[in-house]
């Protein structure tokens, strides 16, 4: 058995029709997760927190799983299987029509130069950077959300060309340039 776990630590319930799938263990405080593809919440507590507990928790969070469902479906990462061609084609050529333009913008603010751009339709990244080579990744899905999505993801890998990891040193200089740039991130999720 793994350091910190107990025998029989996961359960399932319903919270106002919505599944919830807790698990017990090693944490301070309960959490809440929103799960594709079906809005699903995985709750994790610490285990001496009760049921009751958490199922209070999750009705007094109601209007933030509301939220974070709704933006699920409508923003939802489609995997690259279930979309048709045609979707994967528009997507492409929207995200290769606007990205040019705001890469040199952020390279001008950021001081930075980015290598080849590459578009890809991923099912699990926004972006990817290689800094040794400044090749930046874009996923042709930004197509599905505001602009301004696209953009953050954008700054977020230029950024690493001055800073590879996330640390503190990239947060910072992520919010230097772009103040906003935690509310953007948020329409992604």
């Amino acid at each position: 058995m793994a350091r910190g776990r107990r025998p029989g630590n996961t359960t399932e319930f319903m919270v106002g029709g919505i599944r919830v799938v807790l698990t017990k263990k090693r944490v301070k405080n309960i959490n809440l997760r929103v799960k594709a593809p079906d809005g699903h919440i995985e709750a994790s507590a610490p285990y001496w927190v009760g049921q009751e507990a958490v199922a209070a928790f999750v009705q007094e969070k109601s209007g933030w799983i509301a939220r974070k469902q709704e933006a699920l479906e409508t923003f939802a990462m489609t995997a690259p299987t279930e979309a048709s061609p045609e979707e994967i084609q528009a997507w492409r050529t929207a995200v290769e029509d606007a990205a040019p333009a705001l890469v040199e913008k952020w390279e001008a603010a950021l001081g930075v130069r980015a290598g080849k751009l590459a578009y890809r339709n991923m099912s699990s990244r926004w972006g990817s950077c290689n800094p040794k080579t400044g090749r930046i990744c874009l996923n042709i899905q930004l197509a599905k959300y505001p602009p301004e999505c696209l953009e953050y993801i954008v700054v977020h890998e230029l950024c690493h060309l001055i800073e590879r990891g996330h640390g503190a040193r990239f947060k910072e200089l992520l919010g230097s340039v772009m103040p906003d740039w935690k509310a953007r991130r948020s329409k992604l999720r």
